[in-house]
């Protein structure tokens, strides 16, 4: 996530957010760019692994509708 705050630009990523459907209100746009999706680990490659490894089994997926930072 600190590198996303250091490459991600919170303008471009409030509009891709929006573009895709996803509602974004933030008190400070710079921390936006923590919620990027590429600040995070691949979720697809997470639940797999832990599927595999005997920890949990996948049971919904859920889709982001709102982000709220502040």
């Amino acid at each position: 996530r600190t590198a996303a705050r250091k490459t991600v630009d919170s303008d471009v990523l409030m509009e891709t957010l929006e573009s895709r459907g996803i509602h974004v209100r933030v008190k400070t746009p710079n921390v936006l760019s923590e919620e990027a999706p590429e600040a995070y680990k691949d979720v697809d490659e997470v639940i797999r692994l832990t599927s595999e490894a005997g920890l949990a089994r996948p049971v919904a997926r859920l889709r982001p509708i709102a982000v709220i930072k502040g």
